[in-house]
């Protein structure tokens, strides 16, 4: 019996000692059972929440967000006892009962989450939720219309994907052989990207395209890792360093903002800023902008005496013709240091050191109908929203209710500080 008993307590030391490989580094150390994402890791599904987080799973762990050590999945989602296959945060704006959750796929159930707090009657059967949509997926991204013909969920399994309405609840199939078997797919800024080892490729979410030189390294754009330089990365910019060469809002509510040869975007606060090269998303400018305006759908980039007009959408496109001159386009010349247009409005406001000109855009040619001083000069940007107008110098700005108010008045206000809640930056 001895014999027996010696022999089975070695097999079950032999045992232990295999099954926990992490721990024999650091013994004692809690965290050294710990992924690391750090270290190259294939994650099972990556997905934002209704607050902007974004959420990177790898088997029963998940990391919060672009920096910070690994967690138990359960701490955020409690109900979960292991992996996922596939994640998405819904886009459906015209049903706010299921905007913005967050759907989680296993093996052949779905689990629904809306601020981390498990709907009722989930986890269901993935053919209850999503007909047609095959089981043991391995990644989804949601596609919003005007990304997607409609607004879509694309499900990947193997080399094909499942092209899910969410209004007709139909599915499309197509393959695309030539993009990498992907783990994971992340929608970011209206780019898509196919996780596949720690490496990721970008593609065209209709055709599956790729362009550009890929894969890249995870590690160099979407965490912060040691030895590692960051690409387009989430941006910490003091509002106390705050200068910008141009701002701007679009129809949708994204701001953006120019300085030198690069561009900050800001969605949502819940999203944060980020920043790129300008050429990224406008090739022709490749010196910079002086001031920009959107109006029906357009951006007027102004650089020199040349003005940039681009048509908004998915990606940018220079309407043809373009660039015109200052003189051709605005019916103005000279350097200009800011410009807006106000929601709803047709008239645009070109500042020139301490002038001010309205421009009626629906005239052809373009009809000037005011030119006024303005209190003060030495204007970097402008922009306009329903609550007034914002007129900045460096860190410091001034409001005014309205473009008529701005143009009667004859001694600059007190100036305010930049804030987060203005611009998303750090306070």
């Amino acid at each position: 019996m001895a014999l027996t008993f010696k022999a089975a307590f070695l097999a079950l030391m032999l045992a232990l000692t295999r099954a926990a490989p992490l721990e024999d580094s650091a013994a004692g150390d809690g965290d050294s059972a710990l992924p690391d994402r750090c270290a190259g890791i294939e994650f099972d599904a990556i997905t934002p929440d209704d607050k902007g987080q974004t959420f990177f799973f790898k088997g029963d762990h998940v990391w919060k967000g672009f920096e910070g050590d690994a967690q138990p999945s359960s701490q955020y989602f409690k109900e979960l006892n292991g992996h996922v296959d596939a994640a998405f945060r819904m886009h459906n704006p015209e049903n706010q009962g299921d905007h913005d959750h967050i759907y989680l796929f296993l093996d052949d159930k779905v689990f629904s989450y809306f601020e981390h707090t498990l709907e009722e009657g989930y986890p269901k059967e993935i053919q209850e939720d999503f007909p047609g949509v095959p089981t043991h997926l391995d990644a989804a991204v949601e596609c919003p219309k005007g990304e997607c013909v409609t607004d879509s969920v694309l499900f990947f399994k193997g080399p094909d994907v499942h092209v899910y309405d969410i209004v007709t609840k139909t599915v499309k199939t197509k393959t695309w052989p030539h993009l990498p078997a992907c783990t994971s797919v992340f929608r970011w800024l209206e780019h898509y990207y196919c996780f596949h080892g720690h490496n990721f490729t970008r593609f065209q979410p209709v055709t599956g395209e790729v362009t550009g030189n890929y894969p890249k390294d995870a590690r160099r754009y979407f965490m912060r890792c040691p030895d590692f330089g960051h690409g387009g990365e989430r941006t910490t910019l003091k509002c106390s360093d705050f200068k910008m060469d141009a701002i701007t809002t679009d129809d949708t509510g994204r701001m953006y903002m120019f300085k030198g040869s690069n561009y900050m975007r800001l969605d949502t606060h819940r999203d944060g800023l980020h920043a790129f090269p300008i050429t990224r998303s406008w090739k022709e400018l490749t010196n910079g902008v002086d001031a920009v305006f959107s109006y029906n759908d357009r951006i007027y980039l102004i650089k020199g005496d040349q003005v940039y007009i681009y048509k908004a959408g998915a990606h940018f496109t220079l309407i043809e013709g373009y660039p015109k001159t200052l003189k051709e386009e605005l019916n103005i010349e000279g350097q200009v240091d800011a410009a807006f247009v106000c929601p709803g409005q047709r008239t645009a406001h070109i500042i020139q050191g301490r002038k001010i000109t309205y421009i009626n855009l629906a005239a052809t040619p373009r009809e000037i109908t005011l030119d006024a001083p303005l209190p003060f000069g030495d204007i970097d940007a402008a922009f306009c929203l329903s609550d007034g107008i914002k007129i900045f110098q460096g860190s410091n700005y001034y409001h005014y209710d309205s473009p008529m108010l701005l143009v009667m008045s004859r001694i600059a206000p007190i100036p305010l500080k930049v804030t987060s809640a203005m611009v998303g930056c750090e306070d």
